[in-house]
C-alpha cells in the first residue's frame, strides 16, 4: 500500500465513529495512538488524547523498535507501522457495576505519614480516581469522555479509554497481586526482558530482550538535585508487591522535623504504589505513584517512579537478577 493511501485509511479509521460532543477536549486520533502504544508496551503515560512530551518519547520507543527514524512524530512511516493495530480503537464503552463501583475507598486521604500509618490502606479517595488509574488516564479525561452530570451507579454506560489487556492469565503472584493488575488492566502477555536501561537525558525506562532489541519502554520519574539517580550498572534484588512502606525520615531531604519512623500500609496510594523493584544500591528502586499524571514532571527521591499500571507491567517482565543500567 502507497504511503499517501496508509494515511488517508488511517485518518478514516481514526475518525469511522463521530467524536460526541461531550468530548471536546479529547483529541481522538491522539488518543488512538496513545492505546497501541500503550498495549504494544511504549507507554505514553496516561491517555488523555493529548500531545506532549510523555507521547514524543513513547513514538521514539516503537519507532526504535521498528527501525524507523526516531522523530517523535506521527508522521508516514509511523503510521504504517502503526497501521495493523487500527483495529485497537480508541474508546470502549462499558456498564458499570456494583463490584467496580464498592471501593473500598479512603478519604479523606491525610498526607502526614503518621496519619497514613493508622489506616487500613492507601487506597483510591473515590470511584472517579478507582477509574481512571484501572482504564490509564485522568478524571478530566473521563469527564471529557462522558459528561460531567453522568450518574456513577450500576447499569450506567461509561465511554474509557481502551486500556483493556490482550490476556489477564497472570502465570505468578499470589491471588491479591493477581487481582491488583487485573485491576489495572495491566496485559499478562508483557516479554520477558533480559535487561534494562534508566536512560536520565530521555526520561525513560527502556527494556530489552537477550539480543538487545528493544520490548518496552516506560515514561519515568528519576532523581533530584537534592537525591540524583545513582548512575552505574545495578542488579534486580527482587519484587515487593502491594508493598508496605518504611518511612524513615533520616533518608528524605525535605521531611518536616519532629517527623518519627512509620510503617504506612499498602495501597495505590501509597509513596511506592502497587510495586517495589528492589534493586542493589541500597535504598533504591523502581515503583509505582500515587499520582500518574506527574510522571516525567516532577522530581524523585532518587528512585524510579512509574505509573502504577507500568510498574505493573515492568514487574511482569523481570525478575531478580536482571542488569539494571542507569545512565546520564
Amino acid at each position: 500500500m502507497k504511503t499517501s493511501m496508509i494515511v488517508m485509511a488511517w485518518l478514516a479509521a481514526a475518525t469511522a465513529h463521530p467524536t460526541p460532543p461531550a468530548m471536546p477536549a479529547v483529541d481522538r486520533s491522539t488518543l488512538h495512538v496513545q492505546v497501541i502504544l500503550d498495549k504494544l508496551g511504549f507507554s505514553p503515560g496516561v491517555l488523555d488524547g493529548k500531545g506532549g512530551q510523555s507521547l514524543v518519547a513513547a513514538l521514539k520507543g516503537f519507532q526504535e523498535a521498528r527501525g524507523l527514524p526516531t522523530t517523535g512524530k506521527t508522521d508516514a512511516a509511523t503510521l504504517r507501522a502503526l497501521y495493523p493495530y487500527r483495529n485497537w480503537r480508541p474508546t470502549v464503552t462499558l456498564t458499570l457495576d456494583a463490584a467496580t463501583l464498592a471501593g473500598p475507598f479512603t478519604n479523606p486521604l491525610p498526607s502526614e505519614p503518621a496519619e497514613q500509618a493508622k489506616l487500613p490502606a492507601l487506597g483510591y479517595r473515590n470511584v472517579m480516581e478507582s477509574l481512571a488509574e484501572r482504564f490509564h488516564t485522568t478524571t478530566d479525561t473521563l469527564i471529557a469522555l462522558n459528561s460531567p452530570d453522568t450518574k456513577l451507579a450500576p447499569g450506567t454506560k461509561i465511554v474509557f479509554p481502551n486500556a483493556l489487556p490482550t490476556s489477564r492469565s497472570y502465570a505468578a503472584g499470589d491471588a491479591t497481586w493477581k487481582a491488583t493488575l487485573n485491576a489495572l488492566n495491566v496485559d499478562a502477555g508483557a516479554p520477558k526482558a533480559d535487561h534494562i536501561v534508566v536512560d536520565q537525558s530521555e526520561g525513560v525506562l527502556k527494556a530489552y530482550d537477550a539480543d538487545d532489541r528493544l520490548i518496552g519502554q516506560f515514561s519515568a520519574t528519576m532523581g533530584s538535585e537534592h537525591d540524583p539517580l545513582p548512575i552505574g550498572t545495578w542488579k534486580i534484588l527482587g519484587l515487593s508487591t502491594n508493598p508496605k512502606f518504611h518511612y524513615n525520615p533520616a533518608l528524605f531531604w525535605d521531611a518536616k522535623a519532629g517527623d518519627e519512623k512509620a510503617t504506612l500500609p499498602p495501597g495505590p496510594n501509597g509513596p511506592v504504589g502497587v510495586v517495589w523493584i528492589d534493586i542493589s544500591k541500597p535504598h533504591y528502586g523502581i515503583h509505582g505513584t500515587p499520582e500518574p499524571s506527574k510522571i516525567g514532571r516532577t522530581e524523585s527521591h532518587g528512585c524510579i517512579r512509574l505509573t502504577n499500571w507500568d510498574a505493573g507491567r515492568l514487574a511482569l517482565m523481570v525478575k531478580a537478577g536482571v542488569p539494571a543500567i542507569f545512565q546520564p
